[in-house]
Order: structure tokens, then sequence, then C-alpha cells
């Protein structure tokens, strides 16, 4: 906050100071104010030249972001897909122990049903 104080109050300083100048110097009020139009004149295409600059930087920073942004949303996809395909893996392999167990648990209840008859 204080550097932008400082910024507009040197911006106020030097063109109260700019405006003093001119209203001081010894010419004609006709002079003065034709001068003083074209100084405007040239600060208007100054502030559009500018503008249209800072337009341009703007529409290159926001292609950036998005590219940056279309990036990070693809990596994190990629990370829930290889998760995804991680826990389906942990759920086919806990599958196919509990059935290979289960499996041998009724083997085993079967022998034990035979052999008890």
């Amino acid at each position: 906050m204080a550097k932008g104080k400082v910024l507009l109050g040197t911006i106020i300083g030097v063109a109260a100071g700019f405006v003093a100048g001119i209203l001081t110097a010894p010419k004609s009020g006709k002079e003065t104010r034709a001068e003083l139009k074209q100084k405007a004149e040239d600060k208007k295409a100054e502030a559009i030249a500018k503008g249209k600059e800072v337009r341009h930087k703007a529409g290159d920073v926001a292609e950036d972001v998005i590219t940056k942004a279309e990036k990070v949303t693809g990596q994190a996809a990629d990370k829930v897909v290889s998760a995804t395909e991680k826990a389906a893996d942990v759920v086919v392999d806990t599958t196919k122990e509990l059935k290979a167990r289960s499996s041998g648990v009724a083997k085993n209840a079967k022998t034990i049903i035979k052999n008890n008859k």
C-alpha cells in the first residue's frame, strides 16, 4: 500500500508541476492552450497504446494460466485414474484370495463331515 501511495503522490506532483510550468510560461493564452491541447492528444495516444499493450500482455498471461490449469487438471485426472486402477487391482486380488480361502474351508468342512459319518 505504501508504495502505491508514494507512486500516486509522485504522479500527482509531476502533473501539478507540469501544469504550473505551462501556466507560468511567457506565452500567450492561445499558444498555451494549443500546446496543452497537443500534449493532451499526445498523452491520449500514448495511453491508448499502453492500454493495447497491457491488453495484449493480459491475453498472453491468460493463455498461459489456461495452459497451466489444463496441465494440472490432466495430471490430477491421471493420478485419479492410477489410484482407481490400483484400488481395482487390490479388490480383485482380495476377492481371489477370499475365494481361495473359502474354497479351502469348504473342502475341509466336507472332509470333516465325511470323516464324521
